[in-house]
């Protein structure tokens, strides 16, 4: 993007921006190229964003778009969209979108016919992963838990974590990281591994791998983000096999059917529970009639 598209006619367009996380040194040159071609910022935050957009020489105009406004205000931006105005979204640190109000505006753009593009750059939940040491063949990204109050939606997220086998990747604000802990540590065992990353990409960054249970006893020393390594697949194994211990495969595809699945559900649900295939399933009830 040049210059030359700032003010051009037409549908306008929304570019999601990377900014660093600590590092100024990480900003993209194309993200600030584009910072300083669109004709309107939205910023999480203009206080914290009017430093780095002045060390970088952005004088693009500045609008606040945050969790409190971020309904109405992205009516507003796409509706000056539609007349033209091209917009980029940043947030006060990483990229825009992830576990940050943005999405709705997104969401809103495309439901409006706009065009939006992303420019790739820093991301915390990225950079954690990779300095965690854990496997990231697959991981589970669940921002920040839902809060306490909301008793009911903060179990059922625990317990979607509970037996995750796949890297897991939380959020949490230092004054409910020792508690999230202690809940982390009820739930998914205090023995488990954990890695906690503060300070990413600063002079001061710092990893602490230990346990959930040790973790739960530091004194937490600024922003986190938690990487948990997931659950060893053949326990879960295991523990399937010993609940179903005595229980034939017929008997336990016939619990399903009992409950008013076909057979096909009741064969899939039944090989998940032990861990087997389902071809498995269906080829030993084959040798059991």
């Amino acid at each position: 993007m040049g210059n030359s598209e700032k003010g051009t006619s037409g549908a306008g367009k929304l570019y999601i921006c990377a900014t660093p996380i600590g590092n100024l040194g990480d900003m993209t040159p194309r993200a600030v190229e584009v910072l300083k071609a669109v004709d309107l910022i939205a910023a999480e935050d203009t206080r914290n964003s009017i430093r780095l957009l002045n060390h970088f020489g952005i004088h693009t105009p500045m609008t606040s778009y945050h969790e409190f406004n971020r309904f109405e205000k992205a009516d507003e931006l796409v509706q000056k969209m539609l007349q033209g105005t091209k917009v980029a979204i940043i947030t006060d640190a990483g990229t825009p979108c992830i576990s940050d109000p943005g999405e709705v505006l997104v969401q809103k753009c495309y439901e409006a016919g706009l065009e939006v593009t992303s420019l790739p750059g820093p991301s915390a939940v990225i950079t954690a992963l990779t300095l965690s040491g854990f496997s990231v063949r697959r991981f589970v990204f669940e921002g920040f838990l839902p809060p306490k109050p909301k008793k009911k939606e903060r179990a059922a997220a625990l317990g979607r974590l509970k037996d995750e086998t796949g890297t897991i990747v939380l959020y949490e604000a230092p004054h409910h990281l020792k508690d999230t802990l202690k809940e982390l540590a009820g739930t998914l065992g205090s023995s488990r591994r954990i890695a906690l990353c503060r300070e990413m990409t600063k002079i001061h960054e710092e990893v602490i791998r230990t346990t959930i249970g040790e973790a739960a006893e530091l004194e937490p020393r600024g922003e986190y983000v938690l990487v948990i390594e997931g659950r060893n697949p053949g326990e879960l194994r295991e523990e399937a096999a010993a609940r179903f211990d005595g229980m034939s495969l017929a008997e336990h595809v016939a619990m399903y059917e009992s409950r008013g699945m076909d057979r096909k559900e009741a064969m899939k649900a039944a090989a998940k529970d032990r861990g087997l295939s389902r071809r498995d399933v269906y080829n030993a009830l084959l040798g059991q009639g």
